[in-house]
């Protein structure tokens, strides 16, 4: 019996974390086998048959996978999503222990992130309560809730990049003035709590007038004014492109800070901050994830614990590199030395001048805006992010793929990305020159 070389792929690949929450077919086969074994010791079943039922097993269990509902998905993703909060408390911990220097500004960005969970769900409860619809499918509530997390990147951005402007002039002989960021909490902070109302305003404004579960988000300002002849009508769930935007900026935003991990790693004059760009590469990743999800108008209910997985994934690799900050910077574990720290690392003998001529990627746009303020550096961020969100937005409705749910598909846009940005760092890990076109 020959098997469907994607099906065992995808069985493969998800059997282990599924297992745990397998569908009640399986679930109630498994406990009919155990009332009523059918071997011993004395009589054991032929081969043949033991691969066909490990067969039919995959085969069952990658139908679940496809044929799985929004419930059943959401139910999945919620342990993920709750577990994922303690290895973020624990990188939030380390990351601001003061043997690192990191400059408190960042630290307040990357905190805000909590910001954007705990006032999420209230969004969501509100989505399911008054609509019955989960809150990707809400775009007012949706949108409003999401530019939080554009909010927790961008104050990660900019007071990242006040810090290395500092830090570079410093190194190179310059006179510079050292920003308030890099020492105090307060500017970000204040810069959260006027962004966070701003957010809250784009919530409590149409939901007080009235606000339908297809409003869109800022009354759809942004979007074109009228029907296009393309291949496709939109649906009805489909995102705004003032959504759209809030999207594709915080994966970007989220890949400069992830360069601007990088080139701390040479201000400072400690490699292991390269680590962190490592360990924020999985939440990258589920940024992906949910943009694909919404590229399929939320079709594919299976990639929502896909993204919940991998954010847990990505917290705990995050808070383990934070932690490998802190203790090559000389803070003592009062756990002892349970981790191996000491290994040698080849990248310490790379400059940041090597490093700045490989640097081409949308994580590079830090050192490509070098010369602009915070404000043109943010203008020309999110009118890029304007012109991708109208090319997604309008650009898929001429396509088949969007409305036919291919999961396989889909993780290929997941993952093909993740990949190469992958390789592209380790390439630049071995090869500081290295100049990627992706």
């Amino acid at each position: 019996m020959m098997i469907p070389r994607r099906q065992l792929l995808i069985g493969l690949c998800v059997a282990v974390t599924v297992d745990a929450f397998a569908p009640p077919i399986i679930a109630a086969t498994r406990h009919a086998h155990a009332r009523h074994p059918t071997t011993s010791s004395h009589n054991m079943m032929p081969m043949s048959d033991v691969l066909q039922n490990t067969i039919m097993n995959l085969d069952q269990l990658n139908n679940s996978i496809l044929t799985m509902d929004q419930a059943a998905a959401e139910t999945l993703a919620g342990p993920f999503f709750g577990l994922s909060l303690f290895p973020y408390l624990a990188f939030l911990y380390f990351l601001n222990l003061p043997q690192n220097e990191t400059p408190k500004g960042v630290t307040v960005g990357f905190a805000t992130c909590l910001l954007f969970v705990f006032l999420t769900i209230p969004a969501a409860i509100g989505a399911k309560v008054w609509y019955g619809v989960s809150l990707a499918d809400s775009d007012w509530l949706h949108g409003s809730a999401e530019s939080l997390l554009t909010v927790t990147n961008l104050v990660t951005v900019i007071a990242f990049r006040q810090a290395l402007s500092y830090k570079e002039q410093e190194m190179d002989g310059k006179g510079a003035t050292m920003p308030e960021s890099m020492v105090s909490y307060r500017p970000m902070v204040n810069l959260v709590g006027g962004l966070t109302a701003l957010a809250g305003l784009t919530a409590f404004v149409p939901g007080l007038m009235g606000a339908e579960v297809h409003t869109p988000y800022l009354n759809g300002f942004m979007d074109i004014p009228f029907q296009l002849s393309a291949r496709h009508p939109e649906p009805e769930n489909a995102l705004t492109v003032a959504c759209w935007i809030i999207h594709i900026s915080s994966l970007v935003e989220w890949l400069v800070a992830m360069g601007f991990c990088w080139r701390w790693a040479d201000v400072s004059n400690n490699p292991k901050w390269r680590g962190l760009t490592w360990g924020l590469l999985p939440l990258h990743s589920s940024g992906i994830t949910a943009c694909t999800y919404h590229l399929f108008y939320n079709s594919i209910p299976v990639l929502v614990p896909l993204q919940a997985m991998l954010t847990c994934l990505g917290n705990t690799t995050a808070m383990f590199a934070a932690y490998r900050i802190a203790v090559s910077n000389g803070w003592m574990s009062p756990w002892g030395d349970i981790l191996a720290l000491n290994e040698e690392d080849s990248s310490n003998e790379n400059t940041q001048e090597e490093d700045s001529q490989s640097l081409v990627g949308f994580e590079d746009l830090g050192d490509a805006l070098a010369t602009d303020n915070d404000w043109t550096f943010i203008a020309k961020l999110f009118a890029g992010c304007a012109v991708a969100s109208y090319l997604v937005k309008y650009g898929e409705l001429w396509f088949d793929f969007p409305f036919e749910s291919e999961l396989y598909l889909s993780l290929a846009f997941i993952f093909i990305p993740s990949l190469l940005n992958s390789f592209k760092w380790w390439k630049r890990s071995q090869d500081p020159t290295f100049d990627g076109w992706f």
